[in-house]
């Protein structure tokens, strides 16, 4: 597999909040979740309950696409990712080292049960301005 840009990773490093992107029946939902990315694979794991409507699109049909950016009105700062892959639950052999993963990062997530999921990108690209207007670093599985 081909190594990803350290810029790439270092920016999805930086933030935690995504936006997914769903769908059923060729509607597309969109939902914001916590995240951490695990460099050392290049997976996502986040937590969803079941009972939402993105959870359920997940269970039927796991492509989805997952969206990062920076917030700034000055064009030469501009960065974020859009990425594609397919999402599932962690299974129970995954579960302990994902709990551990994604509690680090958001402590308070030990007060409940966690339905953990973990996303596999097959595709990034980024939007890099600082890089030149419109630069793309592009990774693809």
């Amino acid at each position: 597999m081909e190594a990803i840009d350290h810029r790439i990773t270092d920016f999805i490093a930086k933030h935690h909040v995504f936006t997914l992107a769903t769908s059923h029946q060729n509607i597309p939902y969109t939902c914001s979740c916590f995240y951490v990315y695990n460099k050392s694979d290049n997976t996502f794991v986040f937590t969803s309950d079941p009972d939402t409507r993105h959870a359920a699109e997940m269970a039927q049909q796991p492509n989805v696409s997952v969206c990062i950016a920076l917030e700034t009105r000055i064009v030469g700062k501009i960065q974020g990712v859009q990425i594609t892959g397919k999402a599932y639950p962690v299974g129970d052999e995954q579960y302990k080292e994902a709990h551990k993963l994604y509690t680090k990062a958001f402590p308070i997530a030990n007060l409940k049960k966690l339905d953990l999921w973990v996303l596999y990108p097959d595709f990034i690209k980024m939007t890099h301005n600082q890089l030149g207007f419109g630069k793309k670093l592009i990774w693809q599985k």
